[in-house]
């Protein structure tokens, strides 16, 4: 079993579930030596899903997982595990508030004051310290490790590179249809093309036809079939786009979710008294074509109330299309998703420990006042 670093990163206990589970289910199965580990990352996925009750979300069939799972409630336990499968959904913690330090503080178990990393800019085995990888272990214990998607932030703080090869056996896949995700695809009334925050897309008229989570699944379950043929243990990290924005999403979604259902946050207004430094005047929305043309003033202009219910409404969107992809949201649904796939197809051969992460997490104003 890994020994505890001497830090107390949050996202750590991710790791340390996953070897307490392996050690506990060796145990329990003495004619199984290893469990192969799926880890799923999803970017700024907040705790809006049935199983942590929300009753406006469908997510149907994470919801019947989490039922029979370890169910986290907050990112402080260590994981006993059902007999195949254990998913840990966190909430809404995160070490530092953008994605590559929070990514890198979790994945090497290190907290930012130790990785030195805060922004985008720095790579820790060159700046901070060699620090091993929660994949880097696995792959140093005898598993083929394998990345999907956005496990680690790509660019600088990953050497642009996703840590490779430490990290990983092949070189980590990514969708090609990620270049796309800040060009101009989303059509708006005027029937032109535009590069907008809110994005609901007929996904046959988006270049290549398909979206970057949705080539993601695929390759993950390719790989799936591919592992259950060999003899060796493997580690998956699948990591998902959204609800990160641009809020791209299939628009057919909108029907489970019609607008006049959607309720703002009680109290959206700026806090009497907040410094400055603590508000964020979210710069990088206001580049988005849409958000532009309301013409709000920096950094406390009021956003139009009903932009207010489109982008909540957006946000609820974005998560049924990661529970879509990667759990088979609804039953009409002709994709099957990973994690029904690892559980319907003969689960003894992947025999597997199952994991679910969403950090940062999005906070439409409830927090504020």
């Amino acid at each position: 079993m890994l020994p505890p670093p001497p830090n107390r990163g949050l996202f750590f206990l991710v790791l340390g579930s996953i070897c307490a589970a392996l050690e506990f289910v060796a145990q329990a199965n003495s004619a199984t030596d290893t469990l192969n580990v799926l880890l799923i990352i999803v970017d700024d996925l907040r705790p809006s899903l049935g199983c942590y009750g929300d009753k406006l979300v469908r997510s149907p069939n994470i919801d019947q997982l989490a039922s029979h799972s370890l169910l986290f409630q907050n990112a402080f336990a260590q994981a006993v595990p059902p007999e195949h499968c254990v998913v840990c959904v966190l909430g809404q913690h995160c070490q530092q508030a953008v994605c590559a330090p929070s990514r890198v503080s979790f994945l090497t178990g290190r907290r930012p004051d130790t990785t030195r990393l805060y922004d985008f800019n720095s790579y820790w085995r060159v700046h901070a310290g060699n620090f091993s990888t929660i994949p880097q272990y696995f792959k140093e214990n005898g598993y083929v490790t394998m990345s999907v998607g956005k496990v680690f932030h790509p660019g600088i703080s990953s050497n642009h590179s996703d840590d490779s090869p430490y990290s990983w056996s092949f070189p980590p896949y990514h969708p090609s249809s990620e270049k796309y995700e800040n060009t101009k695809t989303c059509r708006g009334q005027d029937g032109e093309l535009h590069a907008n925050l809110l994005c609901p897309v007929d996904v046959e008229d988006v270049p290549e036809g398909t979206l970057p989570d949705k080539q993601s699944t695929e390759q993950a379950i390719q790989l799936l079939k591919k592992m259950k043929t060999l003899a060796r243990p493997f580690f998956l990290a699948v990591g998902y786009h959204k609800p990160h924005i641009p809020f791209r999403y299939p628009k057919e979604f909108q029907k489970l979710y019609p607008l006049e259902n959607i309720t703002l946050a009680p109290d959206p207004q700026v806090p009497d008294g907040l410094p400055p430094v603590a508000y964020n005047p979210w710069m990088d929305i206001r580049q988005r074509e849409d958000v532009q043309a309301l013409n709000i003033s920096v950094p406390y202009g009021p956003i139009p109330v009903d932009f207010q219910a489109c982008s909540f409404l957006t946000i609820i969107l974005t998560t049924p299309s990661f529970s879509l992809h990667c759990l088979h949201i609804s039953q009409e649904s002709s994709e099957k998703g990973i994690l029904l796939y690892l559980l319907s197809e003969n689960p003894s051969e992947l025999l597997c420990l199952c994991f679910i992460c969403g950090y940062t997490g999005w906070q439409p104003s409830e927090c504020l006042g």
